[in-house]
C-alpha cells in the first residue's frame, strides 16, 4: 500500500515515532510503577475484544512470543473465519467464541463498543489490583 498511495518514507518513520512514543506513554501509565508481568516459562494469554484483519493480533503474538512464554494462548469472542486460521500458526492455543462468515466490524457484535479512556482503564486496573488479580503465591 505505501508504493501503491506512494508514501514517503520519511511520513512512516514519523508516524512510527509517534505511535511507539504513544505506546511508551500508555505503558507507564497503565503500569503506574509496577513491574510488566512476567511473561518466560508461563502460560501468556493474548486477549482482544474481536479481530478483523489479524494484524495488530500477529503483532501482538510475535512480541509475546519472544518473551519466551511456555504457552501462548490467543483469546477473542469474535473474528472472522480465515483470520482465525491464519493465526492458529502464531499461538499454541486459539479460543474464539464466534467465527462468523458474514463479519463487518468488530462493533457490530456488540451492544456496547464505545472506546474506554486512558482514566477508565487506570481505573478499572487499579480496582483489579485491589480485588486481588496480582498474582499469587499459590501455586495453580
Amino acid at each position: 500500500m505505501v508504493r501503491e498511495f506512494q508514501i514517503p518514507g520519511s511520513y512512516i518513520a514519523a508516524q512510527s515515532a509517534r505511535e511507539l512514543e504513544e505506546i511508551e506513554h500508555r505503558r507507564e501509565l497503565y503500569l503506574a510503577g509496577r513491574a510488566q508481568a512476567p511473561v518466560e516459562a508461563r502460560t501468556a494469554i493474548v486477549v482482544d475484544d474481536g479481530i478483523a484483519t489479524g494484524a495488530t493480533m500477529e503483532a501482538a503474538l510475535h512480541a509475546t512470543r519472544r518473551a519466551n512464554p511456555k504457552r501462548l494462548v490467543l483469546a477473542t469472542p469474535v473474528a472472522p473465519p480465515d483470520t482465525i486460521e491464519r493465526l492458529r500458526a502464531q499461538a499454541d492455543e486459539v479460543v474464539c467464541l464466534a467465527t462468523p462468515r458474514l463479519f463487518d466490524a468488530i462493533g457490530s457484535f456488540y451492544e456496547d463498543f464505545r472506546q474506554l479512556s486512558d482514566e477508565e482503564v487506570v481505573d478499572l486496573l487499579r480496582r483489579a489490583i485491589h480485588f486481588g488479580a496480582e498474582p499469587s503465591a499459590t501455586p495453580s
